[in-house]
């Protein structure tokens, strides 16, 4: 098995992160928090009849150090996967996984109630909840005699 050098390896994974920027759906084109990312998790949406939810793969992030803010109907996910301390001082080696910061931004439609979003996290999957706003139901008026 031959190694390659480290450089090219990171050649390599500036490529994949100048990827992900191109097909980043948070990405509207100007400059943001996700330009200056290191990577991009992947992320699964999906919409139910009385929420959204969104699932991240962050194998290796600590949980507790991920910072989730909606703001003006843009749910923004960032945080930083730490260097691997034990491949310090290796003489040679190979990268796949991504290192230190990501983020992530979703506009979200009119109808989410953003007072009750949640989040949890388990085996390395980030789970983000947003419910949607209960439908105005109709109201039928009475017509008073006069």
């Amino acid at each position: 098995m031959t190694f390659a050098h480290r450089d090219s390896w990171e050649a390599v994974n500036h490529l994949h992160r100048q990827l992900n920027r191109l097909f980043d759906p948070g990405d509207t084109g100007a400059v943001s928090s996700s330009a200056t990312a290191d990577w991009v998790p992947p992320a699964d949406i999906a919409e139910y009849g009385d929420r959204f939810v969104l699932k991240f793969d962050v194998p290796g992030v600590d949980l507790s150090t991920i910072d989730i803010v909606l703001d003006r109907g843009v749910l923004a996910v960032s945080g930083a996967r730490a260097e691997d301390a034990d491949a310090k001082g290796a003489e040679r080696g190979r990268t796949e996984r991504p290192r230190g910061r990501f983020h992530r931004r979703f506009t979200l439609p009119d109808t989410v109630d953003a007072g009750n979003v949640a989040a949890s996290g388990r085996n390395g999957v980030l789970e983000v909840t947003i419910p949607k706003q209960p439908k105005a139901q109709p109201r039928r008026i009475q017509v008073a005699a006069a």
